[in-house]
């Protein structure tokens, strides 16, 4: 696999009520990342991305949903979110 530029990584941040609890409680951050991008690459994106140290990364594959519109059938695309959890001290700020 080739690898892949740092801003091609990671995508978005996720940011609903549950990971913002997750942040303050356990200095853990939720993102959507590409589907091809592995743990290894994700670390090194988002230690460069945002100058943190990484201490655990953990990745979940969404399959898409199958949607329905009038008399047309068609799919939600397929997508990947990782839950990292940063070393004690360092904190992301997307505000």
């Amino acid at each position: 696999m080739k690898e892949l530029a740092y801003q091609e990584v990671v995508l978005r941040p996720i940011v609903t009520e549950k990971t913002i609890a997750q942040a303050e409680r356990a200095n853990t951050y939720t993102f959507q990342v590409r589907e091809a991008a592995n743990k290894v690459q994700i670390r090194r994106a988002v230690e460069h991305l945002f100058n943190v140290g990484v201490a655990d990364v953990r990745t979940q594959r969404y399959l898409g949903k199958r949607r329905r519109m009038g008399k047309y059938f068609g799919s939600t695309g397929n997508w990947k979110k990782a839950i990292i959890r940063v070393k004690e001290g360092d904190t992301i700020d997307f505000y």
